[in-house]
């Protein structure tokens, strides 16, 4: 497993997990799972900022990702990141969520 920066080629692996723990999952407040096009937007706007947002993978395939973003829009909270991580469901319980997480709070 390789923990590399998600780039625009992971749209559709992002919206997939992500998807699936929209459906699936008690970690996020999103009802209707986003399209790729809208994750690599949000990608974007992180790295944008100069913040993480990695991609674990193995064999060509990405099997979770995390990043840290703002935590609030307030002027108070802007030395605050707030972590995300999410993992494909069949590659769960094998170690990548703190692999992933760990490169994010490394970076």
């Amino acid at each position: 497993m390789i923990i590399r920066a998600a780039t625009s080629d992971d749209a559709e692996a992002l919206a997939a997990i992500y998807g699936h723990h929209v459906l699936h999952g008690f970690g996020t407040f999103e009802e209707e799972p986003p399209s790729a096009a809208e994750m690599e937007r949000r990608r974007a706007a992180i790295a944008e900022k100069g913040l993480p947002y990695l991609v674990a993978e193995a064999e060509g395939k990405v099997l979770g990702f995390a990043y840290a973003g703002p935590f609030r829009p307030l002027a108070a909270y802007r030395y605050t990141l707030e972590d995300s991580v999410y993992i494909a469901p069949d590659a769960i319980g094998r170690g990548v969520g703190r692999a992933v997480l760990s490169a994010v709070i490394e970076a």
